[in-house]
């Protein structure tokens, strides 16, 4: 798969989304040779694997300008790095544990020079500040990550829909989302045909707050 295929599924970017979009795989290629953050398969279908997979996301909720997200377990820049570009007046908070995957996140973001990225080498528990919406990529099951990120999602909301998670997960999600009555699961072949995302999903949980 191309970057082509972002373009027909995105097909309203500008001029320099595309050229963003078109560099990523350039940018990638060359960062991953130096630090592994990709294995060797993905990096051949990066643009299926990992960038029309964190796109996903934008098909379920659009940022509006001024919003901010926090991508927790960004590892190499998914998905927050492709909804950056997709949305250039939201800010982004991209956070790993791990400092190798923030070096190659850091010079992929400065070679797109994207301005709305800022990454945060910690836990995210040890982050203070609060967000419109969460996003990951299965970093860990729902309950685990609901309690990583206690605390971290803004009351007030700006977007239609309410503030709270938006998680890449694959799989049966029944066993793991059964205690979230508010969970709603997004089927990712609704709004891409390849075979890839057979059973690739997008949860949102919007956050319960204790009156």
């Amino acid at each position: 798969m191309t970057v082509e295929t972002i373009f027909e599924y995105f097909p309203n970017l500008s001029e320099k989304q595309r050229n963003q979009f078109i560099l990523l795989e350039e940018l990638y290629k060359d960062w991953n040779q130096k630090i592994n953050v990709v294995s060797r398969k993905d990096i051949d279908e990066l643009y299926l694997r990992h960038v029309l997979h964190s796109l996903g996301i934008a098909k379920i909720q659009s940022f509006k300008p001024g919003s901010s997200v926090l991508d927790v377990g960004t590892g190499g820049g998914f998905p927050g790095i492709p909804l950056a570009i997709l949305f250039p007046e939201t800010q982004f908070t991209l956070v790993d544990s791990i400092g190798k995957k923030i070096k190659v996140v850091d010079e992929v973001v400065q070679g797109l020079g994207l301005d709305n990225v800022k990454t945060i080498n910690k836990r995210v528990e040890e982050i203070p500040d609060k967000f419109d919406f969460i996003v990951s990529r299965a970093v860990a099951a729902m309950p685990t990550f609901v309690y990583w990120i206690k605390g971290k999602i803004k009351k007030e909301s700006i977007h239609e829909r309410k503030n709270g998670i938006l998680y890449l997960k694959g799989g049966d999600l029944d066993e793991e989302l059964k205690d979230y009555k508010t969970a709603e699961v997004f089927n990712l072949t609704d709004y891409f045909d390849n075979d890839f995302f057979a059973t690739k999903k997008v949860v949102y949980l919007p956050l319960k707050y204790k009156g």
